[in-house]
């Protein structure tokens, strides 16, 4: 009987202290993450480490909170129990339980909610203006005003949404800087279940652009919630870098409220097509350039 309520006291001992300092590393390891966040000066640099390891670094947090949790599940009742039997059991099973829903319940949220609420705060650092080396205010370039600085590769990479490129121009001094972004969206919304959870699954090139046609692409997505699929075809377009070097300066810049454009067009020839695009100066582009019969 002395054994057996000694065993019962370091074991609930075990359990406040173990989710005392669980918990308090999970407090730590999110402190640690918005302190380095914030020691980041670089824009760009602190795009890319938000968007490669906030949602990871929370899923951490949540998991030490979810551990912390079923270790304080588990000293439910501790002053009445005095002998290890089937209560001790049952409340193990119960905290068990108990941690692993919170830490599924988390997991459901970081990985189709939160991604809504992270791309936000990503096109906020995307947008925010640059400081130029000289002192100045960089400015954003147009899509036809960047194509002027662009090689010919990085133009093919945005022809056809792979890689997106932003453009900032310090027109004081002159200094061009280009950042290099996934030409995706964190995740596109399903249709279907209204989550942000629609990702490229496959790319085929249904036609290659010639002299006188534009070629085709079709892009593949799946959403990974309700495992819906979506075909969608993108324009490439058959201009070269010399057709850009005579556009003209505009003083708009990117919309920094849409996230995308969706082009919806209906033809006797060419059926019901979708075209999707990253803003309003592509979508306004390709409608420049379309052709039904070309594209049937």
């Amino acid at each position: 009987m002395e054994t057996t309520n000694t065993f019962l006291d370091i074991w609930n001992t075990i359990m406040l202290s173990g989710a005392l300092v669980i918990a308090g590393l999970g407090i730590l390891i999110y402190l640690l993450h918005k302190l380095r966040v914030t020691t980041i000066q670089d824009y760009k640099a602190k795009y890319d480490y938000i968007n490669q390891y906030e949602i990871k670094t929370y899923k951490r947090v949540f998991l030490c909170f979810a551990i912390a949790a079923a270790m304080v599940i588990n000293l439910y009742g501790m002053s009445k129990l005095k002998t290890v039997e089937v209560w001790f059991f049952v409340r193990l099973f119960m905290s068990i339980a108990g941690g692993t829903l919170i830490a599924y319940v988390a997991a459901l949220v970081l990985d189709y909610y939160y991604p809504t609420v992270l791309n936000k705060k990503l096109r906020k650092w995307r947008y925010l203006s640059r400081p130029s080396k000289a002192g100045g205010k960089m400015r954003l370039l147009s899509e036809d005003e960047e194509d002027v600085h662009l090689e010919e590769g990085m133009q093919a990479e945005e022809n056809v949404f792979s890689i997106d490129y932003d453009v900032w121009l310090d027109e004081s001094s002159g200094e061009i800087r280009i950042d290099k972004y996934p030409g995706h969206l964190q995740a596109l919304k399903c249709n279907s279940c209204g989550f942000y959870t629609m990702r490229v699954v496959k790319e085929e090139i249904t036609r290659h652009p010639s002299k006188d046609a534009n070629g085709e692409l079709i892009k593949h997505f799946q959403c990974s919630y309700c495992k819906s699929v979506r075909a969608t075809a993108y324009n490439i377009s058959t201009k070269e870098a010399g057709d850009y070097k005579a556009a003209t300066e505009h003083s708009f810049r990117k919309n920094k409220n849409i996230d995308l454009v969706r082009v919806e067009i209906h033809s006797n020839v060419a059926g019901k097509k979708f075209f999707d695009f990253s803003n309003i100066e592509q979508a306004q582009k390709f409608l420049e350039e379309y052709d039904a019969e070309k594209v049937s």
